[in-house]
């Protein structure tokens, strides 16, 4: 029994990887993709003298920031996206990028104070309101001050309200998957930021209750984020930025449900809407 579980656990890794790395092609082929089109327009202003050149780049990013397959990630390490260009808000630590793809919802990037750090390390909690029940959340600020930041400002800016939970995986893997507008598991704010505070490459080194960013490679953190509800291995690339301190019984009343359709990872039988996050004190 014990091997057999052993055994699931190491085939939802594996999935995971091979996840990641079709996300590293895509990301590659993007590049190149859009390295083309600046060569060609360069070509095109040198032979004809152009006035306008509206040059579209096609993508088949079928699922930018997910933890499951996303949460079930892995050693991949694919690098997500195009090279970003710096945001305005970055210093002390801190630095949101702008993506290359526009936001699902857009609400501007975190304000930051390079001057004033401590200020975003301070303790608070953050409360989902879903249509299953209240999960409170103990932010860890002073270990993740830049995601907590980030998680802020979009709580804030009602980015999360009326969102699903568009993600869940019971196989090896036990995570339920937030913060998409889109639903689709493809959308993010238009930012994103490095990693913080992940933890050693370990077993159980993501135990139930934990409060993850969900991402496609290192440095592509934006929305999406996940719940777990069993203790669960990951490899370390993806940052904790809080602990459930009540409602894991939801999450895990959801999970109990399974996935729509049967299999061990896709969209939950049980639908779950976030309705709104409120901010308290810690």
């Amino acid at each position: 029994m014990a091997g057999s579980s052993k055994r699931e656990r190491q085939m939802a890794r594996e999935r995971y990887e091979r996840q990641q790395a079709r996300r590293q092609q895509l990301a590659v082929r993007r590049r190149r993709n859009q390295q083309l089109g600046a060569v060609g327009f360069a070509l095109l202003l040198v032979v004809g003298g152009v006035v306008a050149l509206a040059f579209f780049l096609g993508g088949d990013d079928d699922e930018t920031t997910v933890a499951t397959e996303d949460t079930s990630s892995s050693t991949a390490s694919p690098s997500a996206s195009a090279s970003p260009s710096p945001s305005t808000t970055e210093g002390g630590g801190c630095t949101y990028s702008k993506t290359p793809e526009p936001a699902s919802e857009d609400v501007g990037l975190p304000a930051y104070d390079a001057a004033d750090p401590e200020t975003y390390r301070e303790p608070f909690t953050a409360t989902l309101t879903t249509d299953q029940g209240d999960v409170v959340v103990e932010m860890a600020a002073a270990e993740a001050p830049c995601t907590t930041n980030s998680f802020r400002h979009l709580a804030t800016e009602k980015y999360f309200d009326d969102t699903s939970c568009h993600r869940l995986t019971t196989g090896g893997i036990f995570v339920l998957q937030c913060g998409d507008p889109t639903g689709s598991g493809s959308g993010g704010p238009g930012y994103q930021f490095p990693e913080e505070n992940v933890p050693a490459e370990e077993d159980a080194n993501y135990p139930a209750g934990t409060v993850a960013m969900a991402n496609a490679g290192p440095g592509t953190n934006g929305s999406q984020f996940f719940l777990v509800y069993e203790d669960t291995t990951l490899p370390p690339g993806y940052t904790i930025f809080g602990t459930i301190t009540e409602g894991l019984d939801v999450v895990r009343a959801v999970a109990e449900k399974g996935v729509d359709g049967g299999g061990g990872d896709g969209k939950p039988a049980q639908p779950v809407t976030i309705e709104r996050v409120r901010l308290g004190t810690a």
